[in-house]
């Protein structure tokens, strides 16, 4: 299937980090000849090692890619986005397409419409996962922004190697499904890392964090942390709309525990409910649960305490949540076109929690009177807010400070829970497909 192409299309990525590597990588086992990358001229000595001995190309920078590419990907930090366009997108090939893997649409189209020839077509793209992941069925969104039908279609058949669902948004539409769907749910899990780090605690040492959904909430912290910082700084950071989710989000965990330490039952009960109806009351009987069940997600433990000595847990994190969805007057199963690994196990663990009565409320008395979890629950509060000043502030240096120290303290976990993660991201998408 396109041989003619995959012959003669030369593609060219410039980034040679994780998804770039994953980019170059993939079309080469997918049979495309001619698949060119570079990054910054210092690396280039050492790209070309790392590469010895693969039908890849390393070219000396980006001006090379610019100059020779048919298809050109920038694979670059969304922080540095506009200063790399900027430098090499003049010298961009006539009748090239340019795109970028940002996780922030608006500022990405808006370098290449600023600094591309008038005769270079835009078409971005986004795999929402990580280089870690398998693309097949994962969302890969594309954007045309301005290009022909027939360049439309050569980047179709460029992409179709990933075996991902492709879905077309604008860039507009993209940024707000992002917000959505990533950044609340990426503030929630570092928050959660935060808090455990500032109690000096490992979550699978303590029986209140035992269980399934525990293990996904475990296993998800320590993935995200496990990654690079910018990944999740620049959707957080550059896109306005995440500001005000990543906010928002913070207020409820504060306005839950407010009612929490007053124990004020009814009023708590009646918030819980009502943004639970908001969420998932629209949702059929015949809804298939995105977990198929708490007890199988059991496997995917890091602890090693028994089940039958778990305690329950306020799970404050996740009724904030929902919480959160609801004062924003946001449906999270309408974006589900654009879910990440990380956002389905999110929205699984929420859903499940509360569609399973007994369960949620074995949470809400554990948020109302288990005192011995206040001390935990109130540094998440805390946890919560300075992450949300830091994107508030527009602070790259002060995200990274709080996540690297998080990720430090958590370090020597990576391995086992990235083995893990997969499993768990593996088995819950099988789920989905069916």
């Amino acid at each position: 299937m396109y041989e003619k192409e995959k012959e003669t299309i030369e593609i060219g990525i410039i980034g040679a980090g994780g998804m770039g590597r994953f980019y170059a990588q993939t079309f080469s086992k997918a049979g495309w000849k001619n698949v060119n990358v570079c990054d910054l001229p210092e690396k280039y000595e050492s790209l070309k090692k790392d590469f010895e001995g693969t039908p890849i190309k390393v070219l000396p920078d980006g001006f090379h890619i610019s100059r020779r590419c048919d298809w050109i990907m920038y694979a670059v930090e969304a922080e540095y986005i506009n200063a790399v366009v900027k430098q090499y997108g003049p010298a961009t090939k006539i009748g090239a397409i340019v795109g970028g893997q940002t996780s922030v649409k608006k500022p990405e189209i808006e370098a290449l419409e600023k600094y591309l020839p008038e005769d270079v077509h835009i078409i971005s793209c986004h795999s929402m996962h990580g280089p870690g992941v398998d693309p097949t069925g994962q969302p890969l969104i594309v954007i045309k922004h301005r290009a022909t039908d027939e360049k439309l279609d050569l980047v179709l058949k460029l992409l179709s190697c990933f075996k991902s669902n492709i879905a077309q948004l604008t860039a507009d539409e993209h940024d707000r499904i992002t917000a959505d769907t990533q950044a609340v749910t990426h503030a929630a899990f570092l928050t959660m890392g935060s808090a455990w780090r500032a109690n000096a605690q490992f979550p699978w040492l303590l029986p209140h964090f035992v269980g399934g959904i525990e293990n996904v909430k475990v296993n998800v912290a320590l993935r995200i942390y496990s990654n690079k910082w910018h990944v999740y700084a620049g959707l957080a950071i550059m896109n306005p709309i995440a500001k005000v989710q990543i906010t928002q989000y913070a207020k409820c965990v504060a306005d839950l525990f407010k009612l929490m330490i007053q124990e004020k039952e009814e009023e708590f009960r009646a918030r819980i409910k009502k943004a639970g109806e908001f969420v998932f009351g629209g949702l059929q009987k015949d809804h298939v649960p995105i977990l198929l069940d708490d007890r199988i997600l059991d496997e995917f433990s890091l602890s090693k305490i028994p089940k039958e000595k778990k305690q329950p847990n306020s799970h404050l994190s996740l009724l904030a949540m929902v919480d959160c969805w609801h004062q924003l007057g946001l449906n999270p199963y309408e974006h589900m076109v654009c879910q990440t690994p990380l956002f389905r196990m999110w929205m699984g663990i929420t859903e499940y929690l509360f569609r399973n009565a007994s369960m949620l409320d074995e949470a809400i008395n554990a948020a109302l009177y288990r005192k011995e979890i206040r001390p935990d629950d109130m540094e998440f509060v805390t946890c919560a807010r300075g992450w949300a000043e830091s994107v508030s502030l527009g602070s790259m240096e002060g995200y990274q400070k709080r996540f690297e120290e998080t990720a430090d303290f958590f370090r020597d976990q990576f391995a086992e829970s990235t083995i893990v993660g997969n499993r768990m991201i593996s088995m819950i998408s099988k789920n989905i497909s069916q």
